[in-house]
């Protein structure tokens, strides 16, 4: 019965951890973009990204890592003969790759409080999609274990996910452009203003 009640709350976990990263870096897209913002809104929108960015990874990000990790202890003290599989060291591997991917989360976080991150919206826009990725491989191998699937199926999906990447990237560029764009506009009609 213990091995059920582990499953389940790891899976919670899983949720609400991803749930968080998703939410997180693109909290982190939108405090990165507001330097472009005219004061004083360039400072309200900050401060509040960073007290939104705060409250996110304590309240919801690294509780949900934690139950994860946690839960899936208890599970391999339910079935430690799973850990002789190759599957799962990769998956491990995998959720090492992911505990890696929230510290630095946490350091990005910290940079950009102290204004001293490098990341433009853009290259966080693909950073966000790590965890994406993550989730499927680490999904995948959960369910066919050692069957890992490598037929057309497969390669669809991961073809699928790269897809989604891509194109989140391609709309983000098209938003800015079209931004850059108004902006133009707007100081073409402001100087047509001026000159009449």
């Amino acid at each position: 019965m213990a091995y059920y009640w582990f499953k389940a709350f790891h899976i919670i976990g899983v949720v609400v951890w991803f749930a968080g990263l998703f939410y997180l870096v693109r909290l982190f897209i939108y405090h990165a973009e507001a330097k472009a913002e005219p004061e004083p809104a360039q400072s309200i929108l900050k401060n509040q990204y960073q007290l939104m960015e705060k409250r996110l990874l304590n309240i919801i990000t690294t509780p949900g890592m934690i139950v994860t990790v946690a839960m899936a202890i208890g599970l391999l003290t339910q079935e430690p003969e799973v850990l002789h599989n190759g599957w799962m060291h990769i998956k491990l591997a995998l959720v090492a790759l992911l505990l890696g991917y929230h510290f630095y989360c946490i350091r990005l976080m910290k940079k950009l409080e102290k204004d001293e991150c490098q990341w433009t919206g853009q290259q966080l826009r693909g950073l966000n999609e790590a965890p994406t990725l993550l989730l499927v491989v680490i999904v995948l191998l959960a369910v066919f274990k050692n069957s890992f699937p490598t037929s057309a199926t497969t390669w669809l999906i991961v073809g699928l996910a790269v897809t989604m990447a891509v194109t989140i990237q391609l709309y983000a560029k098209k938003r800015k452009r079209d931004k850059e764009r108004q902006a133009a506009m707007k100081t073409t009609e402001e100087q047509a203003l001026q000159n009449s």
